[in-house]
């Protein structure tokens, strides 16, 4: 099929489950491949939650159904496989975007604040998408697995140990997951979504904007959706129809950056800078070598802080 046809991206043959889809960017995820024709398993924490998002899609004309339960255990992964296959017969798409926070910085985390959010994220995403791929390779007809990540997975991010692990292994699964599902056509891709949600609206810089845009309706400034590719729930959501289609079967192992009016392709970690010494490295020679060598160049860590205009202002202020 040509997968720039338009029947390449229809979804009325495929069965959708997508965690974490009561609300904000899961419920967007949801709609999005409810309206390409997809059947949708809504899961969510929340029961109310789940079933009112469920009932949503299925009063603008679409198949949903809500299978409530708090994803993480293999119990939990096998419910919703199993919900997928008894209510529409199988499964050919898996969204894993449950996700709780827990931030403090790393001399104030507990143990309880670290495995709260890495079975959320990261055991959450690898049981779910197990139960996935085995149900998948039954099929045998191939399928879409997308992890949803984030940029403190890419860069890190201030206060953020568990959730920054978790979501740099959700990167690295997919990554291995494609290989190892390629010869069962199975694709698997984390996409890393920037826009106002619960998680973001904290962030100072974002906070008047998005307070504008909920109270007021108005839209995002073209600095946030371009320049900070900072956007909606919905700005996101066309990316996971996309890589559920036949029109990306040629997709797997990437990690997609979406928000606001941009959309990007992280790079993979490689080496950027190599130096060799005859006989292999002694720490002095290491010390002698590294800041006109291998180190000269250092990489930066966190998430870039945003360009608004007040902060471009800021910058250009007399110093007194």
């Amino acid at each position: 099929m040509d997968s720039s046809a338009p029947d390449a991206l229809d979804l009325s043959s495929k069965v959708a489950v997508v965690t974490g889809s009561g609300q904000g960017l899961g419920l967007a995820y949801a709609t999005t491949l409810a309206a390409a024709g997809a059947a949708v398993v809504v899961n969510d924490i929340d029961p109310e939650a789940a079933e009112r998002a469920a009932k949503s899609l299925r009063d603008a004309g679409a198949r949903a159904v809500a299978e409530p339960v708090a994803v993480g255990t293999s119990e939990a992964a096998d419910r919703l496989v199993a919900r997928a296959v008894d209510e529409f017969g199988r499964l050919d798409v898996l969204v894993t975007n449950a996700g709780i926070l827990r931030d403090r910085v790393l001399w104030k985390m507990t143990d309880e604040d670290f495995d709260a959010v890495v079975s959320t994220h990261l055991r959450g995403t690898f049981t779910c998408a197990r139960a996935a791929a085995v149900r998948m390779r039954e099929q045998g007809e191939g399928g879409s697995l997308i992890l949803v990540g984030s940029p403190a997975g890419q860069r890190g991010n201030f206060g953020q140990t568990n959730y920054a692990a978790a979501k740099a292994g959700i990167a690295a699964m997919a990554r291995t997951w494609s290989m190892e599902l390629a010869k069962a056509r199975i694709t698997v891709n984390a996409i890393v979504p920037v826009a106002a949600t619960a998680m973001t609206e904290t962030i100072p810089a974002f906070a008047p904007y998005i307070e504008a845009l909920r109270e007021r309706g108005e839209p995002l400034p073209g600095f946030l959706r371009k320049g900070e590719g900072f956007g909606t729930p919905e700005d996101c959501a066309a990316l996971v129809p996309f890589l559920a289609s036949d029109a990306a079967r040629d997709v797997t192992g990437q990690c997609v950056g979406i928000g606001g009016d941009r959309l990007t392709l992280w790079s993979h970690p490689q080496e950027v800078n190599t130096a060799y010494v005859d006989g292999g490295w002694s720490p002095e020679t290491i010390a002698a070598a590294w800041h006109t060598s291998v180190g000269s160049a250092p990489q930066s860590v966190g998430i870039p802080a945003p360009k608004t205009p007040e902060a471009a202002k800021a910058s250009k202020a007399p110093v007194a």
